[in-house]
C-alpha cells in the first residue's frame, strides 16, 4: 500500500469509528436510549480494547514478521498496573468511611493497617509488597502501564534479539516468557493476591456516578484510543520505518546486508506494540471488573495470532475485523443467546462447541484467504475496480 492509501484507509477507519460510537451512545441507558444495555456497552468497549491489541499483534507479526506468543502477557500488566490503583482508592474510601466514625479517630498507620488487610487478607497478609509503594498515585500508576511493558519487553528483545533469535524459536521464547510471567503471579508471594487477582474495578473511586455512566465514560476512552493507535500504527508503517519492517519480514539477511541494523528496529516494534497493549489491557480491566494471572495464560497470546489471521495479516483494519468479529461472536455463543441444535442423536451447545467452530474456521481462512477477511474484502475491491 502507497502512503496516500493508508490515510484514506485511516480517514475511512476514524469516521466509521465515530458513527459508531456516537449512534451506542445516543443508544445507551446512560443517554436514556434504553436500546443498549449497560452490560453490552461494557462488551463492546471490551471488543475495542480486544480490536486495538489486536493492532499491537498485526505490527509485531503481519508487518515485522515477528510471532509473538506472549504480547497478551502486556495486555494483562497493564490491566494489573491499574488495577491496582483502582483496589487501593476504592479500599481506602470503604475503610476511612468506617473508621472515622469510631470514638477515636484512627491513626494514618492505622487506616494503612486496614486497608493491607482488605487487600491482602485473602493471601493472609496485612502488609503491602514494595511493589504497592505508588499505588495510591494514579499519575505513578499510569506511567507504569507504560514503564512495566516497555522495560520488560526491552529486556526480553534485546536478548533475542541480540543473539538473532527468528522463527519458530522466537515464538516458543516468547510463549515461554508469558507462561514464567503467569506462573509467578500465581503465587501468592507476588504482591498481586495470587490466583484471586484484583477485583472490583468496575467500581471507579471518587466517581458518584452510577455504573451506567461510567460504562458510557470507558467505552468512550476506549474508542478514542483505538483511533489514536490505529492512526498511530498507520504512521509508522506508510513511511520509511514501515518499508524496512516490512522488508526485515520478507528478507532479514538481505536487509541486515544493506546495513540496515535489524535488531534495533525489531526491539523498537516489540516495545512500541508491548505498550500499545498495555494501554489496551489498562482500558479492558475496569470494564471486566477483574484481572487474575489466568488472562495472560499462553492461550491468550495463541487467540490474539488466531484473531489477527482470521482478519487479515498485514492489514490494519484486518486486525480490527478479526478482534471484533471473533469477540462479539464469542460473547454470542458462549452467553447461552445461541440457540442449541438437536441431531437426535446429540444436540449440539455451542457453549461447548464454540472453540471448535473457531478452530474450523480459522483452518478454513488458512486454506482458502491466507490474507483473512480484510484481504478478501481488497480481492472482491479490485476484481469491482476492473470491471
Amino acid at each position: 500500500m502507497t502512503a496516500q492509501t493508508y490515510r484514506k484507509n485511516a480517514l475511512i477507519f476514524i469516521a466509521i469509528l465515530a458513527v459508531f460510537t456516537i449512534t451506542i451512545s445516543n443508544l445507551s441507558d446512560a443517554a436514556g436510549g434504553g436500546v443498549v444495555s449497560t452490560s453490552f456497552i461494557k462488551t463492546l468497549g471490551k471488543t475495542l480494547c480486544l480490536a486495538l491489541v489486536a493492532i499491537a499483534m498485526d505490527l509485531v507479526w503481519g508487518y515485522t514478521g515477528i510471532l509473538s506468543l506472549g504480547h497478551f502477557a502486556f495486555f494483562a500488566l497493564g490491566g494489573y498496573m491499574i488495577g491496582m490503583w483502582l483496589m487501593y482508592e476504592r479500599t481506602h474510601d470503604l475503610v476511612a468511611t468506617s473508621m472515622i466514625q469510631a470514638d477515636i479517630p484512627p491513626t494514618a498507620q492505622e487506616i494503612n493497617n486496614a486497608i493491607g488487610s482488605q487487600i491482602f487478607g485473602v493471601v493472609g497478609s496485612n502488609e503491602f509488597p514494595l511493589i504497592w509503594v505508588f499505588s495510591g498515585s494514579l499519575t505513578a500508576q499510569l506511567l507504569l502501564v507504560i514503564l512495566v511493558p516497555a522495560v520488560l519487553a526491552y529486556i526480553f528483545g534485546w536478548l533475542a534479539f541480540r543473539s538473532r533469535v527468528t522463527g519458530v524459536y522466537l515464538s516458543i521464547l516468547t510463549q515461554a516468557f508469558t507462561l514464567a510471567l503467569s506462573l509467578y503471579l500465581f503465587q501468592n508471594e507476588s504482591g498481586l493476591r495470587g490466583n484471586n487477582g484484583l477485583s472490583g474495578l468496575q467500581n471507579l473511586p471518587h466517581v458518584k456516578a452510577s455504573q451506567d455512566v461510567v460504562a458510557l465514560w470507558l467505552f468512550w476512552a476506549s474508542a478514542v484510543a483505538l483511533g489514536l493507535g490505529y492512526i498511530f500504527a498507520s504512521m509508522i508503517v506508510s513511511g520509511k520505518f514501515g518499508s524496512v519492517i516490512c522488508a526485515i519480514r520478507d528478507n532479514e539477511a538481505r536487509v541486515r546486508f544493506l546495513g540496515y541494523r535489524v535488531e534495533a528496529y525489531k526491539l523498537a516494534v516489540f516495545v512500541t506494540t508491548a505498550i500499545i497493549a498495555s494501554i489496551a489491557g489498562a482500558l479492558y480491566y475496569p470494564q471486566a471488573g477483574i484481572v487474575n494471572p489466568a488472562e495472560m495464560a499462553p492461550i491468550a497470546s495463541i487467540y490474539l495470532a488466531v484473531w489477527v489471521a482470521i482478519g487479515g495479516r498485514g492489514l490494519l483494519y484486518g486486525a480490527v475485523i478479526g478482534a471484533t468479529s471473533v469477540s462479539l461472536l464469542s460473547t454470542y455463543f458462549t452467553g447461552g443467546q445461541a440457540p442449541d441444535i438437536t441431531l437426535g442423536f446429540a444436540t449440539i451447545k455451542w457453549v461447548d462447541w464454540w472453540q471448535v467452530l473457531l478452530g474450523f474456521v480459522f483452518v478454513c481462512i488458512t486454506l482458502f484467504a491466507p490474507r483473512g477477511i480484510g484481504g478478501a474484502i481488497e480481492n472482491l475491491m479490485k476484481t469491482g475496480a476492473r470491471k
